[in-house]
């Protein structure tokens, strides 16, 4: 038979004071007009006998449970992005909360049997979460219900948290323009001419949106633009691949993403072409196969942790701004930039 669990009564009885008392102390009160001695009294025997206070009891009390649900497609489930759950963790921890992690898979119908469950459950509110950034449709959810978007958007849930994808994308043009490339680079998993009308996502677009105004304001234009809808490393390996049988003077590669980065490497390599001797590569995300890469991967790097956090302390400050915030892409400089030769 398990043991009887310890109660507030049984606290402020072993202290010698009111069950009120004691209550008004453990939950750090500083009104309580009580002594110092009798703080300590109460602070001690809950730690004697272990006492852990009733959070069910409490958010009936308070109308608050201190538990925030998290609902993602495959965030949970794929290395990339979780990220965003040790952030979010780690300040739903220093915040006093804890979190109700949910994962959909992206299915419509799990993600409304995940919504009735964390509301059963009365959370504080809800983050919704997806590995890659897009606009997300969410089922009806109360009005009272506080809703923090999380690497998505929504129309009816404004407060979203998102990557500065602008700023990035300037920033990896600004890399490639301050190691000395004006001329000779490609880049590969976007082409305006291929792709005009055709809509990516917000963030996406943002990406490219910085390249090309950060490229515009430098004087520079690509060499080449190689289109590749999915960017995985088979496709960037085929593209590389396939501009480097048409054109020489291929100095730089700017990579839309880690992924087509290492698709890019094996195409130079299979070309007897050295990164970055005879070839820098620049790319975006920080994937964990950037640091494996040999040469390791300059890239600009997907905040995930710093997202999550954010997440959550909007979330919690329900009387803040709505609307998005945008967070800042650092750069992780590695070995795969140089000057052009010659």
């Amino acid at each position: 038979m398990p043991p009887k669990r310890v109660t507030l009564a049984d606290v402020a009885r072993r202290a010698g004071l009111s069950t009120t008392a004691a209550s008004m102390i453990l939950n750090g009160r500083p009104d309580t007009r009580l002594s110092a001695d009798a703080h300590a009294r109460v602070n001690e025997a809950a730690a004697e006998l272990g006492y852990r206070p009733n959070v069910a009891a409490r958010g009936l009390r308070t109308d608050k449970t201190h538990t925030i649900g998290f609902i993602s497609d495959i965030v949970a489930t794929t290395r990339f992005a979780s990220g965003l759950i040790r952030g979010a963790l780690d300040a739903a921890q220093r915040a006093g909360h804890v979190i109700l992690v949910l994962e959909t898979g992206g299915d419509p119908a799990r993600e409304s049997e995940a919504i009735g469950a964390v509301l059963d459950r009365q959370v504080d509110g809800i983050i919704f979460a997806v590995m890659r950034a897009r606009e997300l449709f969410v089922p009806d959810i109360p009005s009272s219900t506080r809703v923090v978007m999380l690497n998505a958007t929504n129309k009816k849930h404004p407060v979203s948290v998102l990557p500065d994808e602008l700023a990035g994308g300037r920033s990896a043009v600004r890399l490639l323009a301050d190691a000395g490339h004006r001329e000779g680079i490609a880049l590969i998993g976007h082409s305006e001419e291929a792709e005009r009308g055709l809509f990516r996502s917000t963030t996406v677009s943002q990406r490219i949106a910085g390249i090309r105004a950060e490229m515009a304001e430098r004087g520079l234009r690509f060499t080449a633009e190689e289109s590749c809808w999915d960017w995985e490393p088979h496709h960037g390996y085929d593209a590389v691949h396939a501009l480097l049988e048409r054109r020489s003077g291929i100095r730089a590669v700017l990579c839309m993403n880690d992924r087509l980065a290492f698709g890019a490497y094996q195409a130079l390599s299979d070309r007897g072409l050295s990164v970055p001797h005879d070839v820098s590569v620049v790319s975006f995300d920080n994937d964990e196969i950037a640091s494996y890469l040999r040469p390791g991967l300059t890239t600009v790097a997907l905040p995930h942790e710093a997202m999550g956090r954010a997440s959550v302390e909007m979330l919690l400050d329900t009387g803040g701004p709505s609307g998005s915030r945008l967070i800042p892409m650092p750069v992780i400089e590695r070995s795969s930039l140089r000057a052009p030769a010659g």
